[in-house]
């Protein structure tokens, strides 16, 4: 199981702030679990689409793409923060 966690404009648009998740088989990196969740339907596609700017970070590290996502991990995903 994998922790996640939806910040800000993507708890609002998911409904959640959190789930627990059974990681899926094949999905071993931050872009295969963000592609698996933007299969889930409408807002998840527009919130997970691999064009939409959106921060991750799994155990609490600024993650890539290319992250290893294993089980036990917590992967929280924000949008970019401005200062002002």
């Amino acid at each position: 199981m994998i922790t996640l966690l939806y910040f800000a404009r993507l708890r609002e648009a998911l409904g959640t702030d959190r789930e627990e998740l059974a990681l899926p088989a094949g999905v071993g990196t931050l872009g295969a679990l963000r592609r698996h969740l933007a299969q889930r339907g409408e807002a998840w596609a527009k919130e997970m689409a691999e064009g939409r700017n959106l921060r991750a970070a799994v155990n609490q590290d600024v993650a890539m793409p290319d992250t290893s996502v294993k089980d036990g991990d917590e992967v929280a995903f924000f949008p970019p923060v401005t200062g002002g």
